[in-house]
């Protein structure tokens, strides 16, 4: 753990080297559970821990934090946090970026594809919407892709992006500019039921389908 901050009055927010150290601690602070636990929240390299205020303080919270982060690191648990593996089905018939794809790296749609689907990612951070997740990272060759100049007004959801080092997934309806090469079919969000199966941590794997298994599968939950 290289820093520890404040964040506001109920939460500290921890800082590591890399994603796989974060991922570690978190875990590790979520397998503690310490009575004045509210919430841990990891994005990327980061780690923000919510605390009860009237249970706990930012001192004392801090103090156990660093102990924590002190054991997660150490040689005896220095073993990769994996989180589920989610298999996402995705028709790569719906997508209207794939030719801006290939032309930023210089590989033909199958080639994209190939390489999209048969990459493993993890969920390194959740947010822009309801569970939207980040997933990192890329192929080499498929990496540095720009967002589109003038973001599209409504993107659907279900639908699979990427830009820069990164794919997600459009969960609900909203403006967006990243490059669309796919969608799934899947509900992975509803609101209103508390439905959010994918959690920082997890895996991701795309599995390739056509239109007619995407036309069966719509709504079915992940």
């Amino acid at each position: 753990m290289t820093v520890l901050h404040p964040l506001g009055d109920q939460a500290a927010l921890a800082y590591f080297a890399d994603e796989a150290a974060a991922l570690r601690f978190a875990a590790a602070v979520r397998q503690a559970n310490p009575p004045w636990l509210i919430d841990v929240v990891q994005a990327y390299t980061s780690v923000a821990v919510f605390f009860d205020p009237d249970r706990t303080g930012f001192m004392d919270a801090t103090e156990f934090l660093r102990e924590i982060g002190v054991r997660s690191q150490e040689s005896g648990v220095r073993e990769e946090v994996e989180g589920k593996l989610h298999h996402i089905p995705c028709c790569y018939e719906f997508q209207f970026d794939l030719e801006r794809v290939a032309r930023h790296t210089e590989l033909d749609a199958e080639e994209i594809i190939r390489l999209h689907s048969e990459t493993e990612y993890t969920i390194y951070a959740i947010g822009f919407c309801p569970g939207f997740p980040y997933l990192g990272y890329l192929p080499s060759a498929l990496s540095g892709v720009p967002r589109l100049e003038s973001p599209r007004l409504q993107v659907e959801a279900g639908s699979v992006g990427l830009t820069g080092r990164q794919t997600g997934i459009y969960t609900l309806p909203r403006p967006g500019g990243w490059n669309l090469i796919g969608r799934t079919p899947l509900e992975l969000v509803h609101v209103a039921d508390g439905y959010f199966p994918l959690r920082t941590g997890d895996r991701v794997r795309f599995v390739r389908i056509d239109e007619p298994a995407f036309r069966r599968l719509v709504g079915e939950r992940l």
